[in-house]
């Protein structure tokens, strides 16, 4: 067998092989065009100090190929045809071979470069960006990096790192939720400060990433900075629901500030994913038996308990119930399962969040180490 360092090294050396011998076929086929084309066009000279060229066709390209004909008196035929006729010719000849050559040189510039970065990407995994193997040239590279996420907004590129900035946040809300609900106070009042400290960069975000004065760009920088104003309105109130020690106001107000936060990476551009689905209860008709879970009637979920929805566009996803609203509207706060880095909030009745059954994993924050 051959060994797999040098599988890559044979089957270059024999792409090459190949596109040599392609190029050097076609490169024959130029020649003997050229040779085809050049006896039946005129040789020019020029006399009389240019002003009168004179053209003449070889004696094979106006007469017949046959012996018994017998040959002209003038080894060749005097041509009427003007200078610039002549010109015309010569150009055209030297123009479709010109054009022969560019097509055969840049067909081969081509495949070899194609078989180059094939053989390139195999070792370097395609499409492992982090990767200095295989790179292709910008032209060509696809896009693919520089997409925006469909059915998102779309922020300026000239940000410095601030959506990763506004990112990071979602980590700190995790490492909150974690420590709010095994109830570490000592540890939960230290997060206001925290988050307080991103003031500058949600003001810098929203002004950056919708600079222009067009009517979406001012609608979505709007629609940002009253988002922000409610998370540290809510944020405001964890602090003192804190520092009451009073839990459940501390899950509603963690619920409000996940919320805000929510709707702020989705205006502003910063969720690496959409859902296009407008409804997902389609899939589970004829099904419900798929979805095993508790009656939310006889035993209704409560905070930190981990649940399915059981009715709604987004039926059978999952999550943790974040917060329980004690405004009448018998609604609840739920954070859905991480997916593609991003947990998404949704406000529900309680009578979609249904309880799991069954052994389940702990929700992922209780999983996050704790810093020192």
């Amino acid at each position: 067998p051959i060994h797999s360092t040098a599988a890559p090294t044979m089957y270059r050396l024999a792409a090459i092989f190949l596109v040599l011998a392609f190029y050097f076929g076609l490169h024959n086929l130029c020649t003997a065009f050229q040779q085809i084309g050049v006896p039946s066009l005129p040789r020019c000279s020029n006399i009389d100090n240019n002003r009168h060229p004179r053209c003449v066709f070889p004696h094979s390209a106006v007469l017949p190929h046959n012996s018994d004909v017998p040959p002209h008196k003038s080894e060749h035929t005097n041509c009427l045809s003007t200078g610039s006729e002549c010109k015309d010719k010569l150009s055209s000849l030297s123009s479709r071979r010109d054009m022969l050559r560019r097509s055969l040189i840049g067909s081969t510039l081509i495949a070899t470069t194609s078989m180059y970065n094939a053989d390139n990407n195999n070792r370097a995994n395609a499409l492992d960006k982090s990767s200095t193997i295989g790179k292709m040239p910008n032209f060509f590279m696809s896009s693919e990096d520089d997409k925006e996420v469909k059915g998102m907004p779309v922020p300026s590129k000239k940000l410095g790192g601030l959506s990763n900035k506004i990112r990071a946040v979602s980590k700190v809300m995790d490492e909150l939720q974690r420590d709010l609900m095994q109830e570490r106070w000592d540890l939960v009042e230290e997060y206001p400060n925290q988050l307080r400290s991103y003031v500058p960069v949600f003001t810098a975000y929203t002004d950056s990433a919708f600079p222009t004065d067009i009517p979406t760009d001012k609608g979505l920088r709007v629609a940002l900075r009253y988002e922000v104003g409610r998370f540290f309105a809510s944020l405001e109130r964890f602090r003192q629901a804190t520092n009451r020690k009073a839990i459940d106001e501390a899950y509603i107000a963690y619920s409000d500030m996940s919320l805000h936060f929510d709707r702020y990476l989705r205006v502003g551009g910063l969720y690496t994913f959409y859902d296009d689905n407008v409804s997902l209860e389609p899939y589970y008709a004829g099904n419900e038996n798929s979805l095993v879970y508790a009656d939310p009637k006889k035993d209704p979920a409560l905070v930190r308990d981990l649940i399915v929805l059981i009715q709604g566009p987004e039926k059978g996803k999952t999550g943790i119930v974040i917060g329980l609203y004690m405004d009448g509207s018998d609604a609840c706060a739920v954070k859905l399962d991480r997916v593609k880095g991003i947990r998404e909030i949704r406000v529900v009745p309680r009578s979609w969040a249904a309880k799991r059954l069954g052994e389940q994993d702990p929700d992922d924050v209780f999983l996050l180490p704790r810093s020192a």
